[in-house]
């Protein structure tokens, strides 16, 4: 009998090649290498899955080149971290059908930071001990305000997904950051939902929480906005309803939940359950499908929620989400297009260093402009690594249970990809 593995490392080969050609015509990317990839056979290295090499080819085990993928694997963010790591082991399978990174085979190294601080510098310290050539990741700021300087020390510079400004400088990152963040979100609250009023509702045990939560009140502040409350949680809880009472109590026009998104799910159910008649707008941090699969379709369209466009949302994405589909059994997670671009990018930038040694593989990541990826066009901010533009959204659930850019916030605000 076949093994499961074996099964899905040829349903990895096939995506691989899939995506191959979607890519020399749609994706290219810019830089040392902006000739159409080349269809052929895919042989697909990651910790979790490892599919066998062609017959004709060699493969030197030790030429492998690790990327770390450090996320919350499991934990009450598991399914976001899930999303990542596969977003990651997809891409890798697309380098590694055309040859790999300078010859070498892409391998994908699962770290497991439980979205925890602490759990990060274990994993982090662990990982780098076993060997790294390369990482993606973290997506919390509280995790990466510990693990980045890990990974930079020892010598790997970081394609993070956190968003805080405390860890910008540390690496690059495709993400948004709350200084791009922030303005989105009192625009939306200020223009498009024209609220007069707003009750503030913020995790304050993270990082990314408290400082996207003080961000937006000093911007809405400056626009002449009442800030009728500001409610502090502790996440953890199945219902936050004495929280919501209190913060619903001055009749504000809007609420503002800055939480991630297991408890922005038990927050929706809470002002739904309120009966109160106040528009509900969740932070960046709750972006995630867990938010809908946690609080169920009709609760998740309670609240508008700030983030990025959804994976389908991207223009030319098709093939790509028919790749990881067949890949996985599963739809992307949110986050799977950006460790998907992340490995990509890094994979151009590596190629253009000739090699993952710090100071090269900076400057060349510095200097990418006009790459093109899943989720867009990329360039950074050299001092700081920041993605500019970043692409930040206002997100409804459709009734299919699937996040949108919300037609109304585009048309108020002119976007446009």
């Amino acid at each position: 009998m076949k093994s499961c593995r074996t099964s899905q490392s040829r349903r990895i080969a096939f995506a691989a090649a899939l995506v191959t050609a979607a890519l020399a015509t749609t994706l290219v990317a810019c830089g040392s290498n902006d000739s159409a990839t080349t269809e052929i056979a895919a042989t697909a290295t990651t910790a979790s899955i490892t599919a066998p090499a062609p017959d004709d080819t060699e493969v030197d085990s030790t030429a492998t080149l690790r990327i770390g993928l450090e996320a919350p694997l499991s934990g009450d963010q598991e399914e976001l971290g899930q999303g990542m790591l596969r977003g990651a082991e997809l891409a890798a399978a697309t380098l590694n059908a055309d040859g790999g990174i300078l010859g070498r085979l892409v391998e994908i190294v699962p770290i497991d930071d439980r979205a925890d601080p602490d759990e990060a510098e274990v994993a982090a310290e662990a990982a780098v001990a076993a060997g790294l050539d390369a990482v993606v990741g973290p997506y919390n700021s509280g995790a990466g305000a510990i693990s980045l300087p890990i990974y930079i020390e020892a010598g790997l510079v970081p394609l993070r997904l956190t968003s805080a400004d405390t860890t910008a400088g540390l690496g690059f990152t495709l993400q948004p950051m709350t200084s791009q963040i922030a303005p989105v979100a009192a625009t939306a609250i200020v223009d498009w939902a024209g609220a007069e009023s707003v009750a503030i509702v913020v995790d304050e045990t993270q990082g990314y929480t408290t400082l996207a939560a003080e961000a937006t009140e000093a911007l809405l502040a400056d626009s002449g906005i009442t800030i009728t409350s500001v409610t502090n949680i502790t996440p953890g809880a199945s219902t936050y309803a004495e929280a919501i009472t209190t913060a619903l109590a001055d009749a504000p026009d809007l609420i503002y939940v800055v939480t991630y998104y297991p408890e922005a799910a038990a927050i929706a159910a809470d002002v739904r359950a309120s009966g109160v008649d106040v528009t509900c707008m969740v932070d960046y941090g709750g972006f995630d499908d867990g938010y809908i699969t946690s609080a169920g379709v009709e609760t998740a369209q309670t609240c508008s929620v700030l983030g990025v466009p959804s994976p389908s949302d991207f223009p030319g994405s098709e093939a790509l989400i028919a790749a990881f589909e067949d890949t996985f059994d599963a739809s992307p997670g949110s986050w799977s297009p950006y460790t998907y671009d992340s490995v990509m990018v890094l994979a151009d930038a590596i190629e253009r260093a000739n090699g993952t040694e710090a100071s090269a593989l900076t400057k060349a990541l510095a200097a990418t402009s006009g790459w093109s990826g899943w989720t867009g066009i990329v360039a950074f901010e050299a001092d700081t690594g920041n993605r500019v533009p970043a692409p930040v959204t206002l997100n409804t659930v459709t009734n299919d249970g699937v996040f949108t850019v919300d037609p109304s916030w585009a048309t108020a605000v002119e976007f446009a990809f």
